[in-house]
């Protein structure tokens, strides 16, 4: 006879079953978005900032995606810290192979807080001449119409900001398709179920873009500098100023490249972390996305309970049957379908349980050559955390700095 115990474990199993079922739906719902998704004929014209900081596999591809778009008028600024960057020779052979295009690298060691890639954005604004502004991760690639469909939700002005998903491609390292399927199978659907149950206020840093003015309204991107969740607090801070944050219908690639398990490791527990950080309650609560580890608890307590091993399966068999439905959904309706690997799917859902519960144990992150602690909505110092009051004063004091920069062409 079932206990007690066995029966809240099935009911845990079944608001589990509910989400996968509702990711699924959420694909199918984004997939069908994006077929019927139409483009305006007149855009404003973009300029694109990409912070790049040392070598990646497939960099040149990357990069080299962002400057050959069908779209009329675009500046592409590229930017480095070290001046001894090994990236700098690929970024300069691409501005060459671009004459006509309007290119440009960026070399300032100026750092300005604990977040070295808003400083990248910080030295590059200071040349961009567009009112649309987008920013996209090296470690992304994307197809010619990509601009068009980030500058389309600008036509309304009540659209502040704008971002879009992306989906993971890994090589074939083990550590690297075990990244992809995270992103693949439970950070993008993840975004799906929030986007529709209500209005989008963040960012993902794959891609997002921002109007000129409601970028001063937040105080810069000076105002993000000590801030690790950059792409949330810029899509957060502009959503409560009144602005829409848009999510375009359209999914871009991000190349996942992962030396070993664990480095994997340290990546997904500072997102982990970061997103404990801005969305404590939701972290908590997003337990129930681990079906697979909770059918084999459900599981097991069954059987100590009945010692009937179809009835202890049944739970594990549903949950691999889910999980298997939504990994096929999403590679064949957003990721392109390269990336089919159904048998690592017990492999990465019990490493995703490890990284959730190594998330909990400490404040401490690393991102590329840093060791950073993070605080309350993944701010490295905790005094420094955005309020209004702050907004308002960064934005006054970037105005006037900006006054006399170009916004157009």
């Amino acid at each position: 006879m079932l206990t007690a115990i066995s029966i809240a474990m099935a009911g845990i199993l079944g608001l589990s079953f509910l989400y996968l079922l509702s990711a699924i739906a959420g694909v199918l719902w984004f997939a069908r978005k994006m077929r019927r998704a139409t483009v305006s004929l007149h855009w404003a014209p973009v300029t694109v900032l990409k912070p790049v900081c040392g070598l990646e596999p497939g960099l040149i591809k990357n990069l080299r995606s962002f400057c050959d778009q069908n779209f009329t008028t675009y500046q592409v600024i590229f930017a480095v810290r070290d001046p001894k960057d090994p990236a700098i020779p690929i970024i300069k052979k691409i501005i060459a192979e671009f004459p006509d295009k309007d290119l440009s690298l960026v070399i300032n060691k100026r750092v300005i807080g604990g977040n070295l890639k808003v400083s990248n954005l910080v030295n590059m604004f200071e040349t961009a001449r567009h009112d649309i502004i987008v920013i996209a991760d090296s470690d992304v690639r994307v197809r010619r119409d990509y601009l068009r469909a980030i500058a389309t939700p600008f036509l309304k002005s009540e659209v502040g900001a704008a971002t879009c998903l992306y989906s993971g491609t890994g090589n074939k390292n083990l550590a690297s398709r075990m990244g992809a399927l995270f992103i693949n199978d439970w950070f993008l659907p993840s975004v799906l179920i929030s986007s529709l149950f209500a209005d989008l206020k963040f960012c993902l840093g794959a891609t997002m873009a921002i109007r000129r003015e409601a970028l001063m309204a937040i105080g810069g991107f000076e105002a993000l500098a000590n801030y690790l969740a950059d792409d949330y607090m810029l899509g957060n801070v502009t959503a409560e100023q009144g602005y829409k944050v848009a999510l375009v219908p359209y999914v871009v690639e991000n190349r996942v490249f992962e030396s070993n398990l664990r480095s994997l490791f340290h990546h997904e527990t500072r997102w982990a972390r970061t997103i404990r950080s801005v969305q404590p309650g939701g972290y908590a609560m997003s337990f129930i996305t681990e079906g697979f580890p909770l059918s084999l608890l459900t599981a097991i307590t069954i059987y100590a309970q009945t010692s009937s091993l179809p009835w202890a399966a049944l739970p594990v068999i549903c949950a691999l049957s889910l999980r298997t439905t939504l990994h096929y959904v999403v590679q064949n309706k957003l990721a392109g379908g390269a990336a089919l690997s159904p048998w690592l799917i017990p492999a990465r859902d019990l490493f995703s349980l490890a990284v959730r519960i190594g998330s909990f144990f400490g404040q401490e992150v690393r991102w590329r050559d840093q060791v950073m602690s993070v605080h309350t909505n993944s701010c490295l110092d905790p005094s420094l955390e955005l309020s209004t009051a702050r907004m308002k004063e960064f934005g006054a004091l970037i105005e006037k700095v900006s006054v006399s920069q170009p916004t157009n062409v």
